[in-house]
């Protein structure tokens, strides 16, 4: 109610202002008459004691204008804060990163990854190009019906940081994985080598903008991760969905339980590496990994090729099934590992590498 009457206030403030000042006047006026009478019966002599009226009136008329030009009084406006020039606009995430505001961000990314599929259409059944724009026969190749990388010398190396799922948590769900794809797709599939989960943080170099760097600057690299690693907490994280993207990439997309969110990690990569690229690959929240990417059609049984076939339906089933498995599962991820790739995707793709391996330590444990 408070707030309707303030509105209500601002909005007749015109009509209110003429009515406070014309009562203001004839208040004047009126206490005002026992001097006009003095002053008249002080001049009874002059002939003519309209002019002490008159006289009066125009002293009195000459306050009102003058009340009438102030300036108007201000009210409190309760129906919004105050407002400054000078303030900035509010960032996309807080600079505190709250867990609702990331967690719901990360949300919506995730809902935006799930439409990919809907929204352009199974491309890597045309080849297509992978989420780093390089082209699926570039990085894979049928042998003998068997799907194999082609490993390609990255030069330079790309510097990634990355945090480590281990097998404990990793090999179930390449397992499920493999139960709901691979009978469809048999020699037509590659599936992430489970003891190479990873979850991509932050590049100090990749093949977009290369950072050249030398051997002892790669080292003092390494040096400012580790120190920021020792600042993280381990996550215990839960798997929130899967989602097949139009590039034909089977991904796993996490919410973060406990623990360091990843874009408070990012953060902290950022000031620890300041010569790293503007742009990375990844959004800021998000936390995910691959499962697997898919490359070619699915091998349909007799009873299922007789049966009108909808692409995208039959995709989006395989999805919901292992989603039915997955969805929910919780891993902890107490590693982030300095990598060099020496190889085009060589986390992706088991080509040769450099890692080293840092224990999250929580203000606290030492790394190895």
């Amino acid at each position: 109610m408070l707030c309707e009457d303030m509105f209500l206030m601002d909005h007749h403030l015109p009509n209110l202002r003429l009515i406070y000042y014309s009562s203001l006047f004839f208040l004047s006026l009126s206490l005002s008459l026992p001097f006009v009478r003095t002053m008249a019966t002080g001049l009874s002599s002059v002939r003519s004691p309209a002019i002490v009226w008159i006289s009066s009136a125009a002293l009195f008329f000459l306050i009102y204008l003058s009340a009438m030009n102030a300036p108007p009084r201000t009210f409190p406006s309760f129906s919004s804060p105050p407002t400054s020039n000078t303030s900035a606009p509010a960032p996309l995430i807080p600079s505190s990163n709250s867990d609702l505001a990331v967690e719901e961000r990360r949300l919506q990314l995730y809902d935006k990854m799930s439409r990919d599929l809907d929204e352009k259409g199974a491309v890597f059944l045309k080849g297509g190009e992978t989420s780093q724009s390089l082209s699926l026969s570039d990085i894979f190749e049928l042998r003998d019906g068997v799907v194999v990388p082609v490993l390609k010398a990255a030069s330079p190396p790309v510097r990634a940081n990355v945090l480590y799922l281990s097998p404990e948590f990793s090999k179930p769900i390449s397992e499920a994985v493999k139960e709901v794809f691979l009978p469809y797709f048999d020699g037509a599939i590659w599936f992430q080598n489970a003891t190479m989960y990873h979850f991509s943080m932050f590049h100090a170099s990749h093949h977009l903008t290369p950072v050249v760097a030398t051997k002892n600057e790669i080292e003092a690299e390494a040096v400012a991760v580790k120190r920021v690693t020792q600042s993280i907490c381990p996550l215990k994280i839960k798997l929130d969905r899967v989602v097949l993207t139009s590039t034909g990439v089977l991904l796993g997309c996490w919410q973060v339980v406990t623990g360091t969110d990843p874009a408070d990690i990012r953060e902290k990569l950022r000031e620890a590496l300041p010569r790293a690229p503007a742009k990375q690959l990844y959004d800021l929240v998000l936390l995910h990994t691959s499962f697997a990417r898919i490359l070619g059609h699915p091998k349909l049984s007799e009873k299922e090729s007789k049966k009108p076939f909808d692409q995208l339906q039959f995709f989006h089933e395989l999805v919901a099934r292992a989603n039915t498995k997955l969805r929910g599962f919780e891993a902890t991820v107490t590693e982030l590992w300095f990598v060099e790739e020496y190889d085009v995707l060589a986390l992706a793709l088991n080509g040769k590498m450099k890692t080293r391996r840092f224990l999250l330590g929580c203000n606290g444990d030492s790394n190895h």
